[in-house]
């Protein structure tokens, strides 16, 4: 029936009008079959009034927008067209105003809103790869394979509001080869066919064409294939194993199991006559061996007939030819010629935007390059849109759009169980929203995909400079959406919005650029051995990724924390899962939404917001993690460096508590000195001056200067002429509390503050102690807040205040004023820590590395040293 239907209009196609009426047209789609399909439409005296494609991706513009802007064709680049289920009303109305009277979409995807779709007298119609109704949804030519039919086609198509459902307006035939693949099909037939075809479809319906309804006699529907359920059964016939095999071939990859190992089988043909000579080789689940000959695995069916598989890929991504599995050097991938690769280096050099250096490396022969291009420019390997559910809220002279759930293997989505709580704005203690609240299992799903990523996805395989590429690309983003990511950190942290803007932002910014560089620039070095004459051996080094990383990272500087943690891990090719603090977890949920945007492959980046106790603690104890880096307090560090040693040994980075001294010499400018070490981020800071050692003479005047505390604005950290936020949390406020209680019980000095300010929120007065003795506890412990403690010395003696301040467990910062360069170095060199400041205070670079000494932790964020790899 539909073969008669395909006739008639055939026919019809070639009446005496075909020349005379020509339509205004949208085309909606992308790749070089859309540009293809868009110039022949032109040609043909059809107004293209309207193109709508993809933005840009790594600064190149989609085939089809570049053919349509040469034009001068007005070009629309929309992200996407719905938000939630919903039309983007913006959106809709730039499409209506170019008023189209047909809509052509080229392999177009099932994201276009229905009011989009019936808005043109003639509606919309839709290129399908298959013979409708048989094989309905997007794998419908993988399907057509391996269900074996003889038959494979296309269908031009009304699209209505099901899936490929609507009435027939073209269809085509082929042949099905027995050895034919998904390439050699398009290839042959369904793309220069299907352009032809599209384009007379548009002159049918400018003609009058009649629109013949869908039967649903043999219809059918087929999800799209995944590599989670894409495993050959071995117990059939040899032509449903190979229909299998071709059907997958090269997305997502047919898999078995031989010898315990997960191999992707690749090139398929049945076997005519008898196997040549070979090895046997035990498949899981096969009827009997199969055999490793000189052209490739012979496998064999219960019903004794064979196939041969001309390549296999293991789970570390190297390919081989089937026919070397036993040969030394198993892994290594077919070679170019040194003219093939000439030629697939020119494809690339044009084409960066579609092929990376590894596309032309690792293909097996010249065909499976030129084939993997040609499926490139097709757009058939472009991700699917991201779905974002967001929290909105009018504030700050914008509307904050902000993601809320679990981001794991390039999707938002709820935590397993369902569970949510709240995340809190402190300056008034409201709800800003509900955000998921991870599990074990969320964990674990978030850990197996970046292992996948790093393993079998292309991100550690990249080359490093286009790695560079995509992270350069992310902190344009950053950059772009500052005002956003900082109105974001203020309203969830209680950061002041210019410190928001210019430091948590604006470093992180500068971070990501910072390892983005680094990117081509890790690698190892040749060693000179005793053995090196008379053989010339030669001994090197080889700097590698380590694999899937853990980051847990605190609730005072969230996004530069995550940004100080996870730029260079990626940089240096690893994968990573992220939990930010349960209280802190919108700027990092943000921050994957513009990742995945930046191009980064699925599985590169998760972020899990949650409890520590849970997520925090699963994550030391996964054994397929390999780093965890973790920025908190010391006790708690511990307990994590205990848990990943029980649990796989894995390598730690710990940044942990701090009581860093701070010692001010009688020779010092007093007018650098006086805030900015204590209140900076509300004294939210790991390297707050945590005691301040005065020299006698200076101490009564350093102190009267305890007036311009008064001067400091307390209040929304929105507003710009705002000096201090509020604290974090309500349970670090009363902590703070406690703390100055503790402070006068002991007999220090109370100054100033000490006391909660009378508005909503949780808002601390700055404070200040004096007259605080080494033997109290607050000359001791870390506050984390706006807590100014101050011990006098006596005047010259350098020694004494050397061995006070380094009394102490924690080493992560200190400082030293005097303008006495000599005493300067001859302190610095003596306080134990890992950052000294000399006349100056909190001043960090993203090119100077961080870390401390004793209980304040081991290992370095930022700098050259903090590449994230394993020598």
């Amino acid at each position: 029936m539909l073969w008669t239907a395909s006739q008639v209009l055939r026919k019809f196609s070639t009446s005496s009008n075909y020349y005379q009426n020509k339509l205004k047209l949208a085309i909606i789609g992308q790749s070089l079959f859309g540009q293809e399909v868009y110039s022949n439409l032109r040609k043909q005296g059809h107004k293209v009034v309207g193109v709508f494609t993809v933005p840009d991706k790594d600064g190149k513009a989609d085939p089809l927008a570049v053919a349509a802007e040469k034009d001068g064709t007005p070009v629309f680049k929309f992200p996407r067209w719905r938000v939630k289920g919903k039309p983007i009303p913006e959106v809709v109305e730039a499409y209506k105003a170019v008023g189209a009277e047909l809509n052509v979409m080229p392999f177009c995807s099932q994201f276009i809103p229905m009011n989009v779709i019936d808005d043109p007298k003639h509606g919309s119609i839709i290129y399908h790869p298959s013979i409708l109704p048989l094989h309905r949804g997007a794998s419908a030519i993988n399907w057509t394979l391996i269900h074996g039919d003889k038959k494979a086609g296309f269908s031009v198509f009304w699209a209505d509001d099901g899936l490929d459902t609507g009435p027939i307006l073209l269809q085509r035939e082929c042949a099905v080869e027995p050895n034919d693949t998904v390439d050699t099909l398009y290839n042959r037939f369904l793309f220069p066919e299907g352009i032809k075809a599209m384009v007379e479809s548009v002159q049918l319906i400018a003609d009058g064409a009649p629109r013949i309804p869908q039967t649903e006699e043999g219809a059918t529907y087929e999800g799209i294939q995944k590599k989670s359920n894409a495993k050959v059964n071995m117990a059939q016939p040899a032509e449903a194993i190979h229909n299998w095999i071709r059907g997958h071939d090269k997305v997502p990859g047919a898999t078995t199991v031989i010898d315990g190992q997960t191999v992707t089988l690749y090139g398929s043909s049945m076997l005519g006559g008898s196997a040549p000579a070979g090895q046997p080789l035990e498949i899981e689940g096969a009827s009997q061996p199969g055999l490793v000959t000189k052209n490739g695995l012979v496998l064999y069916g219960t019903d004794g007939k064979a196939l041969l598989v001309k390549n296999l890929q293991f789970e570390d991504g190297k390919m081989i030819s089937a026919a070397k599995y036993f040969s030394s050097g198993e892994s290594s991938s077919v070679e170019l010629t040194d003219d093939e690769k000439k030629i697939a280096e020119e494809i690339r050099a044009r084409h960066h935007r579609l092929l990376q250096t590894e596309d032309v490396y690792m293909a097996t022969t010249f065909q499976d390059f030129i084939q993997m291009f040609v499926r490139r420019l097709r757009g058939e390997d472009q991700e699917e849109e991201l779905v974002v559910d967001y929290a909105t809220k009018e504030i700050n002279n914008m509307t904050l759009k902000m993601p809320y759930q679990c981001f794991i293997n390039g999707n938002f989505e709820d935590a397993e169980n369902g569970k949510v709580y709240d995340t809190i704005n402190p300056t008034d203690g409201s709800v800003i929203c509900k955000v998921a609240y991870a599990s074990v299992g969320d964990v674990d799903r978030a850990v197996a995909a970046a292992k996948e990523a790093f393993y079998e996805g292309p991100w550690g395989r990249m080359n490093p400079r286009d790695r560079g590429t995509l992270l350069f690309k992310l902190a344009d983003l950053m950059e772009e959406h500052q005002e956003e990511l900082a109105t974001i950190e203020s309203i969830d942290s209680g950061a002041v919005y210019t410190l928001a803007l210019k430091t948590h932002v604006g470093m992180s910014i500068q971070t990501f650029r910072y390892f983005a560089g680094w990117c081509d620039k890790i690698h190892g070095k040749t060693i000179p051995i005793n053995q090196a004459r008379p053989n010339r051996n030669l001994t090197f080094t080889k700097r590698e990724p380590i694999g899937v990383c853990a980051i847990i990272i605190p609730w005072n500087y969230p996004l530069m924390m995550l940004a100080w943690k996870s730029a260079a891990c990626l940089a240096a090719g690893n994968t990573l899962v992220l939990k930010p603090a349960q209280v802190t977890p919108l700027t990092a949920l943000k921050f994957a939404e513009l990742s995945a945007k930046a191009g980064i492959p699925k599985g590169v980046i998760n972020i899990l917001p949650g409890s520590g106790g849970m997520v925090g603690q699963r994550l030391s104890d996964h054994p397929d993690i390999r780093k965890l880096g973790f920025t908190g307090s010391t006790p708690i560090g511990k307990q994590i460096m205990k848990s990943c040693a029980l649990s796989n040994l894995k390598k730690v980075s710990l940044e942990l508590g701090g009581k860093s001294p701070l010692i001010i010499f009688s020779d010092c400018d007093m007018d650098k000195l006086f805030a900015c070490s204590v209140y900076f981020n509300k004294g939210e800071n790991c390297i707050a001056a945590g005691r301040l050692f005065v020299e006698e003479s200076i101490h009564d005047e350093y102190i009267s200067r305890v007036e311009e505390l008064k001067k400091m604005k307390i209040g929304d950290p929105l507003d710009r002429s705002t000096d201090h936020g509020p604290q974090n949390h309500k349970a670090h406020m009363d902590k703070l509390l406690e703390y100055c209680e503790v402070g006068l019980k002991e007999g220090a000095t109370l100054v100033y503050g000490g006391k909660q300010v009378d508005r909503p929120g949780f808002f601390m007065e700055p404070t200040v102690f004096t007259g605080v003795e080494d033997h109290m506890f607050i000359a001791k412990e870390e506050s984390f807040g706006p807590i100014m403690v101050v011990s006098k010395f006596k005047d010259g003696d350098v020694d004494g205040v050397l061995r006070r301040a380094n009394d102490t467990e924690y080493g992560l910062a200190s400082g030293v004023f005097t303008r006495d360069i000599n005493k300067a170095m001859y302190v610095s060199e003596r306080l134990d820590a890992g950052t000294v400041f000399v006349n100056t205070y909190n001043k960090t670079d993203v090119a100077s590395p961080f870390g401390g000494f004793k209980q304040s932790g081991f290992g370095k964020d930022l700098g050259e040293r903090d590449v994230g790899l394993e020598d």
